[in-house]
């Protein structure tokens, strides 16, 4: 399971026919059917026998043996992934949230802020959490700005600290 791809999350039946709606977190929902089958946290294979849009991140997919309201219920809440390694390679400024997860987090002078812990989409954008050598953790929206250089080979990425966060821990404020 290390290094797969989280693609989707299943939330529920869609009609009695065995669909189900999933969230999607991909850039359009044929790549939920792209890579192969999915795969659930237990391992449970899922083929992909049709997707359509339902909404902007919401899809209607039917899945081969499912065929009935009941299964597409007991589907609910299944995350669906995809082994890191089925997917495209990313181009020089691309990544995976799930590269990213583990690298070390740094100022722009080497100095460490911790380890990033996740990638996170509260609605308003994306936003890293930095797991701190304290076990306190740091969130900062994921932008340009904040994250100016992100270094898969070296296993690193560089925070600009915002100033205001600067401040707090010059003053010992968190």
């Amino acid at each position: 399971m290390a290094g797969d791809i989280l693609l989707g999350v299943v939330i529920g039946a869609q009609g009695l026919s065995g669909e189900v709606k999933v969230k999607t977190f991909t850039s359009a929902i044929e790549n939920l059917r792209g890579y192969g089958p999915l795969h659930g946290k237990d391992d449970r294979e899922f083929v992909v026998v049709s997707a359509r849009h339902a909404k902007a991140d919401i899809a209607v997919v039917r899945f081969k043996g499912i065929d009935d309201r009941n299964a597409a219920e007991a589907l609910k809440g299944t995350e669906l992934r995809v082994a890191r390694n089925a997917l495209p390679p990313t181009q020089d400024d691309e990544f995976y949230h799930a590269d990213l997860v583990g690298l070390r987090a740094e100022d722009g002078e080497g100095r460490s802020l911790g380890t990033v812990k996740g990638i996170h989409n509260f609605g308003a954008g994306d936003v890293i959490e930095i797991e701190r050598a304290d076990g306190g953790d740091i969130f900062l929206p994921f932008t340009r700005e904040t994250v100016p250089a992100v270094d898969l080979k070296a296993s690193r990425l560089v925070i600009a600290v915002p100033e205001d966060e600067a401040a707090e821990e010059e003053h010992g404020v968190e």
